[in-house]
């Protein structure tokens, strides 16, 4: 690839399987493929470039935004190839995009590898679930497996809150409206004040980013709603921790009371490469809000909500160091990548220590009982 064409780049990240596409001056255009930067062959970009290829994909409501703001987002369909979100902003004074690829099929629970109990909690009538983890965990995708799965199989009427629209989810069994914030609505906080009067059983909101999402979100959950939503927290604990300090001290008594009371699971995740090298697998920290867990929040004790996890085993909770260790141990992902992702990576590494000396002190024992066992039968032999 020599020149520098958008379809072409949206072609390459297509059937590359790549992940984002970056577009920045001084680079040739990058994809991001399994979690790792590769450039394509093609010609440095320079400023023109970048803003011609900014000006072929980006309306003119997004390109005004971006001269008075220095950055807006959108989402756009190529063909019937794929969705992408965009990200566009300025740095020195240039142009530089950011394409992140959106599957055009919605996965399964299985196909994820969520845990077996979202699909019980996915039926509750009321309630938060939220979906946490850092930027590219895949918490858009976790979402929109769920909504898909009620969707599917329930009669419901789901409005979700997004900036930008990444998955488009048809009509199924449920009534799917989709509200763009800066399209169909000003904000998060405005369109969750507006949505109490659609008539919802179930509200996806984007992300939980200021105090006021947070109380809309929250209220709507209090009065009979399934809410989902996202938070850029690593654990459960953390992100009731998170939540709660949005507020003012003065208030946080009483966030406290409503996330124990409303507050029904939380799901953090991280992407991983595989230990193959090619393609990625979640490793999940899954948190389910029981009389036990309500009471630390309400209490201010998030500091045992770890612990609490761990005892919660039999019904389907787990830390993400837990999950990191299982998908080691059967060789889905390296060494190295488990205590990258670990919270804790100083007792993984003593753990997989362990079970490498171990198993040398196995492979010693069996070689020991190997060479007694020749030496035995070549007894008779030595004896002759």
């Amino acid at each position: 690839m020599s020149s520098v064409n958008m379809d072409r780049l949206l072609q390459a990240c297509v059937i590359q399987g790549a992940s984002d596409i970056h577009l920045t001056v001084g680079r040739p255009p990058v994809l991001r493929l399994d979690g790792r930067l590769r450039n394509l062959e093609t010609k440095v970009l320079e400023p023109d470039d970048t803003t011609a290829l900014m000006k072929s994909i980006t309306p003119d409501r997004n390109q005004q935004e971006l001269q008075e703001e220095g950055g807006t987002d959108f989402g756009f369909a190529f063909g019937d190839k794929g969705r992408f979100r965009v990200s566009i902003f300025k740095q020195k004074g240039n142009v530089t995009l950011v394409l992140r690829l959106i599957p055009s099929k919605l996965l399964t629970f299985e196909q994820i590898g969520l845990p077996k109990i979202c699909a019980a909690l996915c039926r509750r009538p009321r309630g938060m679930f939220l979906v946490t983890g850092p930027t590219g965990s895949g918490k858009t995708t976790t979402l929109a497996c769920m909504i898909d799965y009620i969707n599917e199989n329930f009669d419901r009427h789901i409005v979700t809150v997004e900036e930008p629209i990444e998955y488009y989810h048809p009509h199924k069994k449920s009534i799917v409206n989709q509200r763009e914030v800066g399209v169909d609505v000003p904000s998060f906080s405005e369109a969750l004040r507006r949505v109490l009067r659609m008539d919802p059983d179930v509200i996806l909101v984007g992300e939980l980013r200021d105090l006021e999402t947070i109380e809309a979100a929250v209220r709507a959950a209090e009065t009979g709603h399934l809410v989902f939503s996202t938070v850029h927290t690593t654990s459960a604990a953390g992100t009731i921790t998170r939540l709660i300090d949005v507020f003012p001290v003065t208030q946080q008594e009483q966030i406290r009371i409503q996330l124990s009371s409303n507050l029904i699971a939380v799901l953090s995740q991280a992407l991983c490469p595989l230990a193959t090298g090619r393609g990625r697998i979640a490793a999940y920290e899954f948190m389910i809000v029981t009389p036990a867990i309500a009471n630390l929040i309400r209490e201010n004790k998030t500091y045992r909500i770890d612990s609490s996890i761990q005892t919660g085993k039999k019904l389907g909770m787990q830390l993400l160091d837990e999950h990191l260790w299982q998908l080691y141990d059967i060789g889905k992902i390296t060494l190295e990548e488990m205590l990258e992702q670990g919270r804790q990576p100083g007792a993984l590494q003593d753990k997989a220590m362990a079970k490498l000396n171990t198993m040398k002190g196995r492979k010693k024992a069996e070689k020991k009982a190997a060479v007694s066992q020749e030496m035995e039968d070549l007894g008779p032999i030595l004896r002759t």
